[in-house]
């Protein structure tokens, strides 16, 4: 046995990942990147040079001044320039970006809460539960997820906490498949035969033993679900029914300077559309890297 075999095997779990994630270049920049982005929107009122949101410190005579122009008072330079309000679109881009990372990962972790429950339950007790909720799961996936979330926000109305409602309500059954998958696969296997001739509770086969192997497919779909949540939520509020001017999004920064195209304001919208494709690209990549190193087939050595 050589020396490289002898370390991988004395690896634990945790560093074989770390080693298997890092070795791809771009995974590390994705996710470097995205580290990045998450924490300007974090600490989006430390660096953004204005609260792009305080009506007292928007002034009308800035209103869509080029990149790299100054203030009227020549206090305040707009690095890629301001909105039809004089917003700096900078500061306005951070703030958005709390918005929508916000929603997009709420959204999600309610979402695999909701899904990979009902998915566990289904393909543990099998039987009418699990007709039941497959039933369920394929007549919303049989609809487009942006149509059942524009009936929901139409009826309802918008704000933050409805339309995170919309996107569970999109999102809850690509779980709920999985999960179920995942634990009719588990349930052949040896050990779940050996708790259940144990005498263990039902409950406890689900958390203890079912769940955590079931975990890592459904990992993967909720990396990917969050940049799927990102994006309809950015469409919803470019479309008006998303998010309202006072908790601006991504989504509704593109709308807002979306008439000015034709007249050449292009950095109205252009910046804030860069900005939701780096979060969506970023996002991507480390979802696709964490679905290489998940896969049970290619931990086989």
């Amino acid at each position: 046995m050589n020396m490289k075999l002898a370390t991988k095997i004395a690896e634990t779990p945790l560093q074989r990942f770390k080693r298997d994630f890092f070795a791809s270049r771009m995974a590390t920049c994705g996710l470097i990147a995205l580290s990045l982005i998450i924490l300007a929107a974090i600490f989006a009122p430390l660096i953004a040079p204005q609260n792009p949101y305080d009506l007292a410190s928007l002034d009308i005579s800035n209103a869509r001044l080029q990149p790299g122009a100054m203030s009227g008072d020549g206090k305040l330079l707009f690095l890629i320039g301001s909105d039809a309000q004089g917003r700096d679109i900078f500061s306005a881009i951070l703030y958005g970006l709390r918005i929508s990372v916000m929603v997009g990962v709420s959204s999600t972790v309610i979402a695999l809460a909701i899904g990979l429950s009902l998915g566990l339950a289904a393909g543990f007790f099998g039987g009418r539960v699990e007709s039941l909720i497959m039933r369920i799961a394929d007549i919303q996936l049989s609809f487009p997820p942006i149509l059942v979330a524009l009936i929901l926000l139409a009826t309802t109305g918008g704000g933050v906490g409805k339309i995170i409602i919309a996107l569970v309500a999109v999102q809850w059954a690509y779980y709920a498949r999985t999960a179920r998958s995942a634990a009719l696969v588990e349930q052949r296997k040896e050990y779940m035969e050996a708790a259940t001739l144990l005498g263990l509770s039902s409950a406890r086969i689900i958390f203890r033993h079912l769940l955590p192997n079931c975990l890592p497919p459904v990992i993967v779909i909720a990396a990917l679900q969050v940049a799927a949540a990102i994006s309809l939520e950015a469409t919803l509020s470019f479309l008006g029914l998303g998010l309202p001017m006072t908790s601006p999004s991504l989504g509704l920064l593109i709308a807002n300077g979306f008439q000015y195209l034709l007249s050449g304001t292009y950095w109205i919208s252009m910046f804030p559309g860069l900005a939701l494709l780096a979060i969506i690209v970023a996002i991507n990549v480390v979802a696709d890297q964490l679905r290489d190193v998940l896969n049970p087939r290619l931990q086989v050595q």
